[in-house]
This record gives C-alpha cells, sequence and structure tokens, in this order.
C-alpha cells in the first residue's frame, strides 16, 4: 500500500463507518464495529497507524457515495480509485470481479472463481473476500455461498451484517425479489 496520508469515521444508515486514503486513492474502507473506536482499530490493522484528519475533496464525494449505496441508491462505487499496492495479484483478480457485480444483484464463491479464471478455487475466492481491506468499495456482501447460502462475512454483525446489506439493496437471487 502507498503511504496512506489519513483517514476519518463517517456515519452511515448501518453505523460509523472508516475510510483512509493516499495522495490518489482510497487505501482501506471498513464498515462498522460495535463501537467507533473499534470501526478506527479494525480499519488500521490494513493501514497501520495514520492520523485522523479531514478527507480531502475526492475522498468526500466517496464517503458521500458509500452513504448513499448503505442507504438503498444504487451505486457500483466501481469508478473509486483504490490503492492496491501491496494486495496479492489474485487478490485483486477476486476484487475486480466483486466490483463489477451491480448493486442487488449476487454471485456465488465458484462464480467469481471461474471469472477469474480459476474453477476450483471457489475457497480462495472466499479468503481473499475475507481480506478485502475496501468494503463496500469492494462488495463482498454480494458474493454468497453456493445454493444461496449467506456463507461468510467477516464485518461486525457477519451473515447478519451482509444480509442487511442486501436487504437495503434490495437483492435478487434467482430472478426473485429480494433474499427471503
Amino acid at each position: 500500500m502507498a503511504h496512506v496520508l489519513g483517514c476519518c469515521l463517517f456515519d452511515t444508515a448501518i453505523g460509523a463507518c472508516g475510510i483512509a486514503w493516499t495522495a490518489t486513492a482510497i487505501g482501506a474502507v471498513q464498515l462498522p464495529e460495535t463501537s467507533p473506536e473499534g470501526t478506527r482499530r479494525r480499519m488500521l490493522r490494513h493501514t497501520g497507524e495514520v492520523p485522523e484528519d479531514q478527507a480531502p475533496p475526492f475522498v468526500q464525494q466517496a464517503i458521500a457515495r458509500i452513504q448513499a449505496l448503505l442507504r438503498g441508491e444504487r451505486d457500483d462505487l466501481a469508478d473509486l480509485p483504490l490503492d492496491m499496492e501491496g494486495v496479492p495479484p489474485f487478490h485483486q483478480r477476486v476484487y475486480e470481479v466483486a466490483r463489477a457485480i451491480p448493486p442487488g444483484e449476487v454471485l456465488t464463491y465458484g462464480e467469481v472463481a471461474r471469472r477469474v479464471g480459476e474453477p476450483g478455487s471457489a475457497r480462495a475466492v472466499g479468503q481473499a473476500l475475507g481480506h478485502n481491506p475496501f468494503a463496500p468499495v469492494v462488495p463482498c456482501h454480494r458474493v454468497l455461498a453456493a445454493g444461496g447460502r449467506s456463507g461468510g462475512f467477516s464485518a461486525e454483525g457477519g451473515t447478519l451484517t451482509k444480509l442487511r446489506m442486501l436487504e437495503i439493496e434490495q437483492a435478487r437471487f434467482d430472478d426473485q425479489p429480494g433474499l427471503f
């Protein structure tokens, strides 16, 4: 990861998220933990210690879009610049596929594995998504286990948070409205 310059917390419909930035890209995004301090601590595991600061304009725009997404507005956030320095190549390919999943749609871990050109690597896809330092900009919540099961989710609240985010997006599975 390039030199992270700063970070801040911001409120969303699901709680306080965190974001860190470099001079030109987002260095990390963190979904809410139980407390704002927990959110900050978990985000800093990806960035190392960085000062809290006022977000520069490109990060303020990213924050507004993340807030809108978590309120249920449709935005794939796919054009937001992410600092992938230090992210393993396989993870980068997985994140690229995940970023192409539109809000309200889902893929399975196996489908992502096939799209990255490594069928049979569904477990490795799950591990890559479990280390995602950019949720929800890299929307790992849109990747499910086979048969529509939720699979794991590393954010606070685990699969309940994943399902809540999918519900906010009015996700569809098997061409049926909603998940339930």
